[in-house]
């Protein structure tokens, strides 16, 4: 029996409510040709055009393949879901009892300003929502579909100064993400819904983006341009329009203001990239980073895949950001230029802006489970920042003010995904029985007294160039593998590129020495096969018995 059949959703218990099966979209790819809707810009558009081809649903920062997992991880115990879990039921947001106090105007910026009421309950939303989604209980649900109702009955305005526009971006696709998790619920006016994000938040989002509030295009952080970017592209998710999914899409590729790939990403430093708000303070750059992460998941979960923009810029940039919050001094900085005011008046920053450095963000766990859960690549700064920061909570465990609300969070429970195989092996040489392959300062070696033993550990995964062969990662460095370089072989960071792939594949092929064992030939130079010399590992041609034995070797759990 699955276990969709095996409770009663309506008990007070934290079943789980299953259903919903998610379609791929294949509307893009992150090798959208440059250009494509950058002439057409937001304008112009009919609010609520019928799509060519629906969005996928549940399709925004989670899929339904995403609540199965949490499900599974939650109710089986498994850490670090179920921290996550608890750090969920916790916070005072996720919680049955909370009431919502809709108001008609929200202000933010300027007299009179009453946004938190609306934050506030948009997360209470969110948190409802997302315990339903995990755990079946209803009243988790209802009480979600409450707050969503009241907002889309009474609020009509959203105003105050320009960060009005922080407003329509953060809030709006907060908004959504609640929204799209309650589709089809009892008693959820998802038409009403639809219809407030159309016409209160989308309209300014599409304004600032167009125009910039009538500002030089670069006198706008980043962050203002990604969170009206989210909202854009979550509007489109909601309501099914493909065009705005793909102006969202296209803005990120070819958009004048700061939140466009180029523009947030100035520099690239080898393997870290300058974020456009580096020089600024750490508050807003790690701003930045949870909201370009959250754009690329909801695209990403609709079949578009921007993770891999410009050679996995994001992944230097986040890799950036958080090596200066864990306190490092090493950083390369290229300064950064840009115009303010209407006048486009010259300012420039020649530093790190230290402001907010070491703040707690829940940023990070959206940013490693993509770039390391899904492909396998190193992010070692990020994720020392995810274990420091685990489990991750959301908005209510960061302080009442706005920033503690900028993103939804709580990435532990939902973004952590754990690496297929998760068994670990070993290495043993053929021709010396009593020697493993092992690193040893990047360096791999085979050994006999192999301490720490985890360095003679290995996870074998599929092939990082072909699924059909075998990549060596190692236990104790999550994304570094085993590869050569000049033939000779070391570990290294996974950065994602197809030279790294190819290095750091090898076919599994009976044993050159004894067909009961096994050899491994390397993927991008198939007349070598890994073997060891002077106790090193390399690759090489195979031509006598000596090299046939040293290039055999037994794989054991």
């Amino acid at each position: 029996m699955s276990h969709r059949d095996s409770h009663d959703t309506t008990d007070q218990q934290d079943n789980v409510l299953l259903g919903m099966p998610v379609r791929r979209r294949d509307l893009l790819t992150g090798a959208l040709a440059v250009g494509g809707l950058a002439a057409a810009g937001l304008g112009g558009l009919t609010i609520g055009a019928p799509a060519a081809q629906a969005a996928s649903h549940p399709g925004m920062l989670h899929t339904q393949a995403d609540f199965d997992r949490m499900y599974a991880k939650v109710s089986t115990n498994t850490q670090p879901w179920r921290a996550g879990w608890e750090k969920l039921i916790a916070n005072g947001h996720a919680q049955s009892t909370w009431a919502p106090r809709p108001t008609a105007t929200i202000i933010r910026g300027g007299d009179g300003q009453n946004y938190p009421q609306l934050y506030n309950d948009i997360h209470a939303a969110y948190q409802n929502a997302l315990r339903w989604r995990v755990s079946g209980n209803t009243a988790y649900r209802d009480t979600a579909v409450n707050i969503c109702n009241a907002w889309s009955g009474t609020l009509t305005t959203l105003t105050g100064n320009a960060d009005r526009y922080l407003a329509s971006g953060i809030y709006g696709y907060q908004f959504c993400n609640a929204a799209e998790m309650l589709r089809g619920a009892p008693g959820f006016d998802l038409a009403r819904f639809q219809q407030m994000m159309l016409n209160v938040f989308y309209p300014l989002s599409d304004r600032f983006l167009n125009e910039h509030n009538d500002a030089c295009i670069t006198n706008y952080w980043a962050n203002w341009d990604l969170c009206n970017m989210c909202n854009v592209l979550a509007c489109g998710i909601l309501t099914d329009n493909n065009t705005l999914i793909n102006r969202a899409v296209d803005y990120f590729w070819n958009g004048g203001g700061n939140g466009s790939i180029n523009n947030a990403i100035p520099f690239i430093h080898g393997n870290l990239a300058q974020w456009q708000e580096s020089g600024r303070d750490q508050a807003h750059s790690m701003m930045g980073i949870g909201l370009m992460g959250t754009f690329m998941e909801m695209a990403w979960n609709q079949g578009i895949d921007l993770y891999s923009a410009r050679g996995n810029a994001f992944a230097k940039a986040a890799e950036y950001v958080a090596r200066y919050n864990l306190g490092y001094d090493d950083l390369p900085f290229t300064t950064y230029s840009w115009g303010t005011g209407q006048n486009c008046a010259y300012q420039e920053q020649t530093v790190l802006g230290a402001g907010g450095r070491g703040e707690v963000r829940a940023v990070w766990e959206t940013v490693y489970h993509h770039y390391y859960g899904r492909r396998g690549m190193a992010l070692p700064n990020v994720l020392q920042m995810v274990q420091q920061n685990s489990p991750e909570g959301g908005g209510g465990d960061y302080g009442t003010n706005s920033g503690g609300f900028d993103t939804l969070g709580f990435g532990t429970l939902v973004y952590t995904r754990e690496r297929t195989p998760s068994a670990l092996n070993r290495v043993q040489s053929y021709n010396f029985q009593d020697r493993y392959v092992r690193h040893s300062n990047f360096d791999v070696r085979l050994d006999a007294a192999v301490s720490p033993a985890a360095d003679a550990q290995f996870r074998l995964v599929p092939g990082l160039a072909s699924s059909a062969g075998v990549s060596f990662e190692a236990s104790n460095f999550p994304g570094y593998y085993l590869r050569h370089w000049d033939f000779d072989c070391r570990l290294d960071p996974n950065d994602g590129s197809s030279t790294f792939a190819a290095d750091a594949t090898f076919a599994r092929v009976a044993g050159l020495a004894d067909g009961a064992w096994t050899s491994f030939r390397s993927h991008n130079y198939t007349d070598r096969h890994l073997r060891h010399a002077n106790n090193l590992l390399r690759i090489d041609p195979i031509s006598d018995a000596t090299g046939r034995a040293d290039a055999t070797f037994r794989v054991t759990t």
